[in-house]
């Protein structure tokens, strides 16, 4: 832990642990995308049996975050980490020795039950233990996990798949996961008091319907022909929206009781509603961009998947390598002068990866990717910190719940929108006549520029980004509305 963080030892070594676990579910969780033409080889399915691979694990995601509110609150955290790291080394195990694609099906949904419960469990420990003036340092070390492992992932995997089979993907990373689950199973020790809840058994299947069918819907979006006019796509996005409807309205109900599966309360608080806001438009350009720039690179510049990964490798370590230091600033200057910079360079270069071709320098492209990282590493930090620091405690699980949830949808939404546009604009113009290689570039600028638009709304949310401490005011007035809003969670 940083210096900068008034942190007791023992709480150290429970941030510790928790880091360590969250960066090897985080880790598994792109070290899978390069791997499926090998996967379609070996296991004899089609691509779109194979995309399922992907779908399950971020439609399980999507299920499973919005029921941590409810555990971290309900069950002590040893319980928690426990639960999650057994079921990730289960799922894990089961892949590395599945005998075919229903067992790897099986194995990625319990693999991705682990890891929904790591980062909300990760960021509640934090906002319980680090005072406010030391949050910006170690936020930015859960900025490092955030970063960092998605961007090893691709590179590992391409390295291991040059010599080895898929399953070793698996090996590689569950003696890891062991070691982690063993090292926390002997240290890490309870942070706060459970609280005892009833759960809401009409609002689980509500949330699952809701989130899961907005999720899969989106992510079939650029995938399925006719788009919206497709049932297999129309079909699940109006059955999820008209779940999700009813699972709001239930929250609002169950709010006024105390005891909501996800309590929407959180967005009471200006700073949370706003830094929430800034993260969706955030996800939703960089998750467009982490699958727009892989395509390019693969289907018109002829690069290998490990030549991709190595290629984008360094954007991920540099924004690893700054993290840190954005936290230290956030503590002393606070969000904007880190935000408002972050978003305009994000918004810049997403403009400017709208006017590449197929013979732009290598150079030029790692050149923007790492001021991509940047602008993004400026962002990340501050907009985690500033958003959950206002809540009170009791609401710290909810406010991580509904950002990870909110994380998950926004990233399937940005993917869904720009995939689409861009073969929607390479289809049109390939009618029209143009070479195939000229439709597809001009349908990557068409996306990029979009992506570009997105991240410029960004910018005038930061405008109105600021530090906003936790006021006892705030605390009294919801504890006041509801008895048991009273700080539940202590160290």
């Amino acid at each position: 832990m940083s210096a900068a963080a008034p942190v007791a030892p023992r709480d150290r070594a429970v941030i510790l642990i928790l880091l360590i676990a969250t960066f090897v579910v985080i880790l598994n969780e792109t070290i899978m995308n390069v791997a499926l033409p090998r996967l379609m080889t070996d296991l004899r399915i089609g691509a779109s049996t194979a995309q399922w691979l992907s779908t399950a694990f971020m439609l399980t995601m999507a299920v499973v975050i919005p029921v941590t509110g409810y555990l971290l609150q309900r069950l002590s955290t040893r319980t928690v980490f426990l639960t999650a790291m057994i079921l990730f080394c289960l799922g894990t195990l089961l892949a590395a020795l599945a005998p075919g694609f229903g067992v790897l099906l099986i194995a990625r949904i319990v693999q991705a039950c682990g890891t929904a419960i790591m980062l909300p469990l990760l960021m509640t420990t934090v906002l319980t233990l680090v005072p406010e003036q030391g949050r910006g340092a170690v936020m930015g070390q859960i900025s490092i996990v955030i970063s960092v492992a998605p961007a090893l992932g691709p590179t590992i995997s391409g390295l291991i798949l040059q010599a080895l089979s898929w399953r070793f993907m698996f090996l590689f990373v569950l003696p890891i996961a062991l070691a982690a689950l063993a090292y926390g199973a002997r240290m890490l020790g309870n942070v706060g008091t459970p609280r005892r809840l009833t759960l809401d058994l009409l609002s689980v299947p509500l949330s699952a319907v809701g989130f899961g069918g907005l999720v899969y819907a989106l992510s079939r979006f650029g995938e399925t022909p006719g788009g919206l006019a497709n049932p297999a796509v129309s079909v699940p996005l109006l059955v999820g929206a008209a779940s999700l409807t009813a699972f709001l309205w239930r929250q609002v109900m169950l709010g006024r009781r105390g005891e909501p599966l996800l309590d929407l309360r959180a967005f009471r608080f200006p700073m949370f509603t706003l830094g929430v806001g800034l993260m969706v438009i955030a996800m939703m350009a960089l998750f467009g961009g982490a699958i727009l720039l892989p395509l390019y690179l693969q289907n018109l510049r002829g690069l290998s998947t490990l030549q991709t990964g190595l290629l984008l490798l360094p954007g991920g370590l540099l924004m690893g390598l700054v993290a840190p230091t954005v936290g230290r600033w956030y503590d002393q200057l606070g969000p904007r002068p880190l935000v408002l910079p972050g978003t305009v360079v994000m918004t810049l270069v997403l403009f400017a990866f709208g006017q590449i071709g197929t013979s732009t320098p290598v150079w030029v492209l790692l050149a923007l990717h790492l001021a991509l990282s940047g602008g993004l590493a400026l962002l990340f930090t501050p907009v985690f910190t500033s958003a959950l620091g206002p809540l009170p405690p009791a609401l710290y699980s909810h406010g991580s719940a509904l950002l990870s949830t909110l994380q998950q949808v926004a990233g399937a939404a940005g993917t869904a929108l720009l995939v689409t546009l861009m073969a929607g604009r390479a289809s049109t113009r390939a009618a029209q006549g143009v070479p195939a290689v000229d439709a597809q570039v001009d349908g990557l600028h068409l996306a990029f520029t979009a992506s570009g638009i997105i991240a410029a709304v960004a910018v005038g949310l930061a405008l109105f980004l600021r530090r906003a401490p936790q006021s006892g005011e705030a605390h009294g007035e919801m504890a006041a509305e509801h008895p048991a809003l009273s700080p539940g969670m202590h160290s």
